[in-house]
């Protein structure tokens, strides 16, 4: 007979969502494969206590697993505060730490003049990190038939707490980064999800106006996923100023690529198939390609400057550390595989012999958006999938 009283209840208050999983009945601590996987953890590591737990349970108690579905938005504006104001844009290089072992962030006393100017206090939002970082994942004792809670059952809470602790951490760094990155690019994300849609019905007008209708359909795709590559730099703490300063090499790209995307036509008729597919393959995905380039030298030029300022070790690679950086964040990681991948697309369709097939075309020229909308889509997933995974290999075997 399989028993199993485990609930999943969800809630969301001002502060953040959350969900809690609950264990009631003795029976389900039988069946491991029920059971949240920190009290499987907690099972497999520490089989002694499993006893105990079937104790409290047994008495009328239930143990639910707290989790934060949600980081609050204190914590989030605490992070961006310390991000834009004290380390360059960057947050891989110090959350982490702060969260796993509570190393505090290197701030100047430039860094807190900087901030109280815009209306930041840089001490406040870094002991709000640290006093908040367990509350991401929590045993609670719920007490089903009203009878009490005993000191012995409070100090066993405390216990398992304690037993949690690495699971609790690892949690609080896998939802902070998360959120902060989808925090950062919300505006980026919508414009790609846009782009999903959007872009293969702008390639249909090919179909009634070739040549012409090639340079519209590959730049509404292009031009979009380049307004995304900038709000979601803008989010991350980049002013406009320093973003404008870009414009001076993709001015010559746009015209580049204009001319790229007119000959096109010209070259599939002449028989160069592949070469008008690398071209139109180019030409769609040109300024996301180029500031997508752009902005890794950007997160370089700050990892360097966090170097000469002592707060990163020197002879951590700058290189690793910026792409690290820079991909955090779905939207910006979709649009660089999406544009990376439109030349090859070319190359594919034009040795099929499908570029006359506009249908083709829409789909060769809208492969940045369709990778960049299914990576903002499936992000969560994804994150999710891989955090498990590595929480997996914290059991015994």
């Amino acid at each position: 007979m399989f028993f199993s009283s485990r609930a999943h209840r969800a809630a969301q208050t001002l502060t953040g969502s959350y969900e809690v999983e609950v264990v009631s009945l003795p029976e389900e601590c039988d069946f491991a494969e029920t059971l949240p996987f920190e009290l499987y953890y907690i099972f497999k590591r520490y089989p002694e206590y499993k006893e105990r737990i079937r104790t409290i349970l047994q008495d009328g108690k239930a143990i639910g697993v707290r989790t934060v579905l949600r980081t609050p938005e204190n914590i989030l504006l605490a992070i961006h505060a310390i991000s834009v104001y004290s380390q360059h844009n960057y947050i891989v290089t110090w959350l982490p730490k702060l969260l796993r072992d509570k190393h505090l962030p290197i701030i100047s006393s430039a860094d807190e003049e900087h901030a109280r100017a815009g209306g930041s206090d840089l001490r406040q939002a870094v002991e709000t990190i640290e006093r908040d970082r367990l509350w991401f994942k929590r045993l609670v004792l719920i007490d089903e038939e009203n009878k009490g809670i005993r000191p012995n059952e409070q100090q066993l809470m405390t216990e398992l707490s304690e037993l949690i602790y690495p699971l609790q951490i690892d949690y609080a760094v896998h939802r902070v980064i998360a959120d902060n990155a989808n925090e950062r690019t919300e505006v980026a994300q919508t414009i790609v999800k846009a782009l999903l849609f959007i872009g293969p019905i702008a390639h249909i007008l090919e179909r009634y106006a070739a040549g012409i209708g090639k340079i519209f359909a590959a730049f509404t795709d292009d031009l979009m996923g380049e307004a995304a590559e900038l709000t979601a730099l803008r989010g991350s703490g980049f002013g406009w100023g320093e973003l404008a300063k870009r414009s001076r090499i993709l001015l010559p790209v746009l015209a580049l690529a204009t001319y790229g995307a007119y000959s096109v036509e010209h070259l599939i008729e002449s028989g160069r198939w592949a070469l008008g597919g690398v071209v139109f393959g180019l030409s769609a995905v040109a300024l996301s390609l180029t500031t997508a380039i752009q902005s890794y030298f950007l997160y370089r030029r700050n990892v360097e400057r966090l170097k000469k300022e002592g707060k990163v070790a020197v002879e951590i690679s700058s290189t690793r550390l910026a792409i690290t950086q820079d991909f955090t964040n779905p939207a910006r990681l979709g649009l660089f595989v999406g544009a990376a991948l439109a030349p090859f697309m070319g190359i594919l369709g034009a040795y099929l012999g499908l570029m006359s097939n506009g249908w083709v075309l829409a789909a060769i020229g809208s492969t940045e958006s369709i990778v960049a909308g299914l990576t903002v889509i499936l992000a969560g997933r994804i994150n999710n999938w891989r955090f498990r995974r590595k929480l997996q290999k914290l059991l015994p075997i």
